[in-house]
């Protein structure tokens, strides 16, 4: 699969796992706000895929809304560790073929367990499509559901 794009990526395992993903092109976003203002959606209906480092080098995609950010304990608790990390982006693109700013559970070269805070169900959402430059909408009930995800609180206001 290393010859597609990683906006090909997306689209094979969403097509995969019968998810519906709307894939945007949009410029490039200094901030997330910046990136929300330009699709026209708030800041909380763009959702980051933060790719955590646990103590046996395994990984969990956190799925934590704009404005929001990673409690750690409550995201330790979820998954049953006392330790995890932000893993650098050279670790984090090792996980899952996507570079930072990129990153969705979407097609990644490895499939992490995935949790997804409680906040974002219910919504339409966008989040990382795989390449700098695009994202996409995805419906994040069914993106919760195609992955099995993990619900709960694992977030606190930024």
């Amino acid at each position: 699969m290393s010859e597609l794009t990683g906006a090909d990526r997306v689209r094979a395992d969403a097509a995969a796992r019968g998810l519906e993903v709307e894939i945007i092109e949009r410029p490039a976003a200094n901030s997330l706000e910046e990136a929300a203002a330009l699709m026209g959606i708030t800041p909380a209906d763009i959702v980051k895929s933060l790719v955590v480092k646990r103590s046996d080098d395994t990984y969990v995609f956190a799925l934590v809304p704009g404005g929001r950010k990673i409690s750690w304990s409550k995201l330790r608790a979820v998954v049953g560790v006392n330790k995890l990390q932000l893993p650098d982006a050279s670790l984090a693109l090792a996980a899952t073929g996507y570079e930072r700013g990129t990153i969705t559970p979407l097609g990644s070269t490895t499939a992490w367990p995935v949790v997804a805070d409680a906040s974002i169900a219910g919504r339409r959402v966008s989040m990382g499509a795989g390449e700098h430059g695009r994202s996409l909408f995805v419906d994040a009930d069914r993106l919760i559901d195609a992955f099995g995800a993990t619900v709960a609180d694992i977030s606190d206001p930024e």
